[in-house]
């Protein structure tokens, strides 16, 4: 079989890391493919560009070639800061947007790298599809696209022959799923290995800090997620909480929907489930008193909804994000 031939879309301002990233894994896993018996290469990658000179982000120069004919077509990121006048950066993109549209009209398999799904929605790919994309900029993402059916806390999103990925790392969630479906498990599980690489994350929620979110517009819904975060162990009552706010159960689920994209008791399990994550990290106490505290009775029922959001069930979360907190205090007494 012919390798698969696989484009990486550079353009002005994207992220040189984002470029190489994928190829780069996929580069180790064809050497350990070969190791394993394989004999041709799996995989043809080059960096096309419908423009004969791209600057990335930080001001790195990135070699191209013209866009060609590809069976995977992947579309890094950007630099996208708050002040960043995001019509301007996506008119001035048209080039590549263009480039997008005619590559997946001729059938070939399109692929986001983190905010890159802007750039996928401006050239129609979107639209009724399910797609993910950095938790960051989800609420933004979602005011702009509302036609899009967004899963923010998914790590990666395949609809319709449509990819999108999560914030920045997620490319190489992206790549390990791609290598175990084109070279197996054994080959994706070594590269992993090699390349320090967890291919056993299925979301983004954890990573979540609700403090870095914009919120600007929001004021009713911070003051009901103040509320809710000040009464986690409380059990939740949507017309209490309405009468709290002075308005009707349907205005509060109103409100709150439109300022948020969910309803009040989804905020609240999240925000319980990262007041647990915090807990277990931090403290020795255990599962069924955590799980009392954020409001859960039942231990069982808390894990369910723990697993739901995070995708791992609350003791290996503790093994594997309670390493890194020990790690991290260790360096800071170090340090002092």
């Amino acid at each position: 079989m012919s390798p698969l031939r696989i484009g990486v879309l550079a353009y002005p301002g994207c992220f040189a890391s984002e470029v190489f990233g994928v190829p780069d894994l996929l580069s180790m896993a064809r050497h350990v493919a070969a190791a394993q018996g394989a004999v041709q290469p799996s995989y043809e990658v080059s960096v096309v560009s419908p423009r004969r000179r791209v600057i990335a982000s930080g001001g790195s120069a990135v070699d191209v070639s013209a866009v060609r004919p590809v069976d995977v077509l992947i579309v890094p990121g950007f630099e996208l800061s708050p002040a960043l006048d995001l019509d301007a950066t996506l008119a001035s993109l048209r080039p590549e947007v263009e480039s997008i549209r005619s590559q997946a009209a001729s059938g070939t398999a399109v692929v986001s790298i983190c905010v890159g799904t802007f750039l996928l929605a401006e050239a129609g790919l979107l639209g009724g599809r399910e797609a993910t994309t950095s938790w960051l900029f989800a609420d933004r993402f979602a005011r702009r696209y509302a036609d899009v059916r967004l899963r923010s806390e998914s790590l990666v999103v395949t609809d319709g022959g449509v990819t999108t990925t999560a914030a920045f790392s997620a490319m190489y969630d992206f790549a390990l799923q791609f290598i175990r479906e084109h070279d197996g498990p054994r080959v994706a599980r070594s590269t992993a290995r090699i390349a320090l690489v967890d291919d056993a994350r299925s979301t983004q929620a954890p990573y979540v800090d609700s403090e870095l979110v914009p919120t600007a517009g929001k004021e009713f819904s911070l003051s009901v997620k103040r509320w809710l975060d000040q009464h986690l162990g409380t059990r939740y009552d949507l017309p209490g909480l309405a009468q709290e706010f002075h308005v009707s159960t349907r205005t509060m689920l109103r409100r709150f929907g439109d300022e948020t994209g969910r309803t009040p008791l989804a905020y609240l399990q999240s925000a319980r489930v990262r007041r647990a994550g915090h807990l277990l990290e931090t403290t020795d106490r255990t599962v069924a008193s955590i799980a009392a505290d954020v409001g859960y009775r039942d231990p069982g029922a808390f894990s369910d909804i723990f697993v739901r959001h995070t995708g791992r069930r609350p003791r290996e979360y503790r093994a594997t994000f309670r390493r890194r907190h020990d790690h991290d205090g260790a360096a800071r007494r170090t340090e002092t």
